[in-house]
């Protein structure tokens, strides 16, 4: 036997014992985000996304993301262009797929002339009148219309929203891996929090600060869950989930001792930046000029150097662990010295990211 043939039945045989990827069967009948039973008749090659920021959770899936795309929404595109330019270097075909809305309404006629096989709606898309509109209309037109949810209660659903995607995609092996590797991480935190149940800091979570005027304040919803998950507690708890507009007297009479920023690359809707592509001393020193006001300059949270940034869209995608990550160093530095989302993100890079993530999506005003 020549070495060449042994070599060829080596090979061979190395590829049979490898494992083979697990098949979905279709069709298939899954439960969405919002609880609804959706049927997905074949495996979908040609999915619509309501929300341009879903090709984050595709693109820690799938090797290539954009080859899924009939049409999607343009709100990364606008919001984020910095993170959109990265999927473009990688995937340039990204610049032909069809804009159907832009995150906040659809176009009917344009969704139908497409010929997709799926929809994939945020959660807040479909539950608004227009959403509602536009999972009648694709439904009725023989389009299937799967919800998912990266918002409400994030720390409790990422994980299955990830593994529903993975089932309706084809891609359960890679969905169940990011998701056990989330679920990890969390679980950190909870189980320390509850070794350490003593209060953490008072904080503020302050939503594109803007010199001009103050202040809109997470609540307990959305990113604001990543405070509490620490033990620690928010100002503006009293408020609606989803946060609300707070004065300057409610601020400075709560006195926090930690203030956090949220913001978008390049400042669009405030002067700080932070996110995608940012350049961590860009995000410092705009971070800097956001808390210079003499209200925000007086608080203990300034005065003692404990104020952070984070990238605002965090509320969007299954990155979210880093959030958590982030506020659990920065506000129970005593419990969490050896997590480090810095790691957590390469990690996420290295094992799952069909486009890696950079830029400074948390940054501190003091360097450590």
């Amino acid at each position: 036997m020549t070495m060449r043939l042994l070599s060829l039945l080596l090979a061979a045989f190395l590829l049979a014992a490898l494992p083979a990827r697990a098949e979905v069967a279709y069709p298939l009948t899954v439960t969405d985000s919002l609880g609804r039973e959706v049927t997905v008749p074949a495996e979908p090659k040609a999915v619509l996304l309501g929300s341009g920021f879903n090709l984050v959770a595709l693109s820690l899936i799938h090797p290539d993301p954009v080859s899924l795309l009939a049409g999607w929404a343009g709100d990364m595109k606008g919001d984020n262009p910095e993170i959109y330019a990265r999927f473009r270097e990688k995937f340039p075909a990204i610049e032909d797929v069809p804009i159907i809305g832009d995150g906040v309404t659809v176009s009917f006629e344009a969704a139908l002339s497409l010929k997709a096989d799926l929809a994939i709606l945020a959660n807040w898309q479909a539950d608004s009148d227009l959403g509602r509109q536009a999972i009648d209309y694709l439904e009725r037109t023989g389009v299937p219309v799967v919800v998912v949810d990266f918002n409400n209660d994030a720390l409790d659903n990422t994980a299955d929203t990830m593994r529903l995607l993975g089932r309706v995609l084809n891609r359960e092996e890679q969905a169940n891996a990011f998701a056990d590797f989330y679920d990890a991480r969390i679980a950190r935190i909870r189980e320390r929090v509850a070794a350490h149940p003593e209060p953490g800091p008072t904080v503020l979570m302050d939503a594109f600060p803007n010199p001009e005027k103050c202040c809109y304040a997470y609540g307990t919803g959305g990113l604001g869950a990543f405070i509490a998950i620490t033990g620690s507690r928010n100002i503006a708890e009293s408020l609606p989930p989803q946060g609300g507009l707070v004065s300057i007297e409610f601020i400075v009479a709560a006195n926090p001792e930690v203030y956090i920023a949220t913001a978008s690359p390049g400042g669009t809707y405030s002067g700080f930046s932070v996110g995608p592509g940012v350049d961590p001393e860009e995000a410092r020193e705009t971070l800097a000029r956001a808390v210079e006001s003499p209200f925000l300059a007086s608080l203990k949270a300034v005065q003692d150097g404990r104020v952070h940034g984070l990238w605002n869209f965090f509320n969007a995608v299954p990155l979210n662990v880093l959030a958590a990550e982030a506020f659990a160093r920065w506000l129970r530095p005593d419990i969490f010295s050896d997590v480090d989302p810095d790691e957590t993100l390469k990690e996420i890079n290295d094992r799952f990211a069909a486009v890696p993530f950079d830029g400074a999506y948390w940054i501190s005003l003091k360097a450590n």
